[in-house]
């Protein structure tokens, strides 16, 4: 796993934990990331993920709302909404990541922490916004 997919492991599970305790305090986020990624670089990206995500929660909520076909938020399994929140983050707000590339991350994320529906799942929302944004056209994973 390279050391960017670990920090998109930890992020999310940072984003799950905020999903069900909001007043995590940041001494305790940045202990978690240290100690499971332990390479500054890969922490400096964890963390930018988690804070980009929750500056722009609202934002990021408000767009896959309106991407989610009969879906509600608060509905979603709590892995795939913190999964989906992630890659969307990414694909509005860091360009210099392939959207290939996030989408093909957050498959593997919905892969390993959400249900068999999850991969494909994330997969249709995250390709929407991709190309609402105007991104090249995601090829979606293997057996997504």
């Amino acid at each position: 796993m390279t050391r960017r997919s670990r920090a998109r492991e930890v992020a999310l599970q940072l984003l799950f934990q905020f999903d069900l305790n909001a007043a995590v305090e940041r001494g305790v986020q940045e202990r978690f990331v240290h100690e499971r990624l332990g390479d500054a670089e890969a922490e400096r990206f964890c963390l930018r993920l988690v804070d980009g995500v929750q500056a722009k929660r609202a934002e990021i909520d408000r767009t896959l709302s309106d991407v989610a076909e009969n879906w509600r938020l608060p509905r979603m399994p709590a892995v795939d909404r913190n999964v989906l929140r992630l890659g969307a983050y990414e694909l509005l707000h860091m360009p210099e990541t392939p959207a290939t590339a996030v989408i093909n991350e957050a498959i593997e994320l919905a892969r390993r922490f959400g249900s068999k529906d999850s991969p494909a799942f994330v997969n249709g929302l995250l390709d929407r916004i991709a190309r609402q944004r105007g991104s090249e056209s995601p090829t979606p994973a293997e057996g997504a």
